[in-house]
């Protein structure tokens, strides 16, 4: 029997190290279905939406290296976009097969006809469509390479017809080539960075996902400069443990000792990182970038010296140049500063709530200390993403996944999908909002029906929290953020998975020790403080005015409970970090 084109298709996958493909079946994808049941090494992973398919192979594209998920023809194509948006802007390799109508009646409107080059141009590196046997395996094997070598999507468009066809041999490659490199800058630059770190005694290292490979190197490189070590929400994992200079994250997320940091210096050096927001960076000291993708330099701060570069690369030729500094003054107040931030922190965590009021703080801080020490935890965009941030700490082996850059609400149960079937022996948690959680819903039948052990933890807080927060701030009264939700724990038993619902602080921890060490699938569902506040780094007073004109507009609306149920909430945390 003659080898089809959907036959190459799962040969090709099995032999780039496609382990599952995260799919709908249905119509122009059923001869790619009937194809990976035959060759059998492949696991078909029948999800209920295709957004979460690509959810789920983003996640596992960043555990794992490689991962591949397929819509068919048109509503299949436009619900990956999102997921597959996810993926693309953080860096996960991802081959998306777009099966689409009969080649025949391309141009024709034809039933679910979709023009996937332009569906999904802005969310992909690769993205072409076969039309021949001939075009396909070139342009898979292109697109294999797209997305392993640049780190993103590739989509390729597969006729429903052409999969039917037999194969054909092609003159060119059809293997995978992952090379890797040294990559760093020039001798006579890395002397120009020495020379200015030489001049210079109040120095912070600010770190991102780049620098996930040089945890030594940045540990070594603060100690010989007393520099403190800040980091992104997406460095966090791999640059705080074992560090005993960081200070902590900043951002919309972090906390003001590393701001306070990066603002005190005279020098600034920036490793693997591509933070987005310009109004944390300090406008009035020298800065340094290195980065391995060049054309990001400079697009986030004023930088005076900017450097091309793998950061383990880097710093270790790096490190020869540079002498061991004396002066730790400046990384002592930084220390200092931070010790007392963590107080301060620690401080939400003492007070649990009351009930159905439950301070998402200490919900966060139990799970840090009930998880074990290699758990992957996904976060919903949000509050989930806020405690997450600040209170679940690195290990050197935990990893943290969430929709960082493109910041999707919604992602957490499905990219725990992918990190479960990734990973099957590392504890999953899935730390969900109500919101995102309501927004795929669907899919916990997938995490039933793949007998995936994840634990969920809804932060129930009623509400779209962080955009509650968000009109707060900018003096609006918060105007439709509010969740009327179902049972989530009945939800949840009704499609075959433990469901517990907890509304008193005190049943917290013993809740979530049980549900830790639950052989199958739990999901907690945690009455959490709708009014948690959480505060940024640095609090312009127009955001204090904001929030005032806010609660002045709910009273003169007849809401003056809710009033004075915030202010309850939130004094105490104004009141300490102003």
């Amino acid at each position: 029997m003659a080898k089809s084109v959907a036959d190459q298709l799962v040969e090709m996958l099995v032999s780039a190290g496609i382990k599952r493909i995260y799919a709908v079946t249905g119509d122009s994808l059923n001869e790619v279905n009937d194809a990976v049941r035959r060759e059998g090494s492949i696991q078909w992973v029948h999800v209920r939406h295709e957004e979460a398919g690509a959810f789920a192979a983003s996640a596992e594209a960043q555990l794992n290296g490689f991962a591949c998920c397929a819509g068919s023809s048109g509503p299949g194509h436009v619900h990956l976009i999102n997921g597959l948006y996810d993926a693309h802007r953080a860096g996960a390799p991802v081959i998306a097969i777009a099966s689409t109508c009969m080649s025949m009646e391309f141009g024709s409107e034809f039933f679910q006809e979709t023009n996937t080059i332009k569906l999904f141009d802005d969310c992909s590196y690769y993205n072409q469509i076969a039309t021949t046997p001939a075009q396909f395996p070139r342009m898979l094997q292109a697109g294999i390479q797209y997305a392993l070598n640049k780190k993103g999507v590739s989509v390729i468009g597969l006729p429903g017809d052409l999969t039917k066809m037999d194969a054909e041999d092609i003159a060119t490659s059809l293997k995978t080539y992952k090379p890797v490199s040294e990559i760093r800058p020039s001798l006579n630059e890395l002397q120009q960075l020495s020379e200015l770190i030489s001049l210079h005694n109040k120095i912070t290292i600010f770190c991102g996902i780049g620098a996930a490979d040089a945890h030594d190197e940045v540990v070594g490189l603060s100690k010989l400069l007393h520099a403190p070590v800040g980091y992104s929400f997406r460095g966090k994992m791999s640059i705080q443990y074992d560090n005993p200079n960081e200070v902590g994250m900043t951002g919309l997320l972090g906390l003001p000792s590393a701001f306070h940091s990066m603002h005190e210096s005279d020098l600034l050096i920036l490793l693997g990182t591509d933070f987005p927001y310009t109004q944390f960076m300090p406008l009035d000291c020298k800065i340094v970038q290195v980065d391995i993708k060049p054309e990001r330099i400079g697009r986030r701060a004023k930088v005076d010296i900017g450097l091309h570069g793998s950061v383990k690369d880097t710093l270790n030729a790096l490190l020869p140049l540079v002498k061991q500094k004396t002066d730790d003054s400046f990384l002592q107040a930084q220390l200092k500063f931070y010790d007392e931030v963590k107080k301060q922190q620690h401080t939400y965590v003492d007070d649990s709530g009351h009930r159905d009021n439950i301070h998402p703080e200490f919900v966060a801080s139990i799970l840090n200390q009930l998880a074990s020490d290699n758990a992957i935890f996904t976060v919903d965009t949000g509050m989930s993403c806020v405690w997450g941030a600040r209170y679940i700490e690195a290990t050197g082996k935990r990893e943290m996944i969430g929709s960082f850059n493109h910041g999707s609400m919604a992602n957490a149960m499905p990219q725990a999908i992918g990190a479960a079937l990734a990973c099957p022996d590392r504890q999953v948690i899935a730390m969900c909002g109500d919101g995102g959680l309501s927004m795929l819903l669907g899919d916990l039948a997938t995490i039933v029906q793949y007998k995936l052990p994840i634990k969920i933890i809804v932060f129930n807080n009623r509400s779209l929290g962080m955009v509650k927060l968000e009109m707060e701030v900018a003096g609006l009264p918060d105007w439709q953020t509010d969740m009327v939700n179902p049972d989530f724990a009945m939800v949840a038993q009704a499609m075959g998975i433990k469901g517990i619902t907890v509304k008193d602080p005190d049943d917290v921890e013993q809740t979530l020790r049980e549900a830790l060490i639950f052989l199958g699938p739990v999901l907690v569902n945690i009455m959490t403080d709708p009014n948690a506040l959480a505060m940024p780094p640095k609090i312009e007073f127009e955001q204090v005015k904001g929030m005032a004109l806010s609660m002045s507009k709910l009273i003169l609306n007849g809401r003056m409970d809710e009033v004075l149920d915030t202010f309850k909430s939130n004094y105490k945390h104004l009141k300490e970090v102003l």
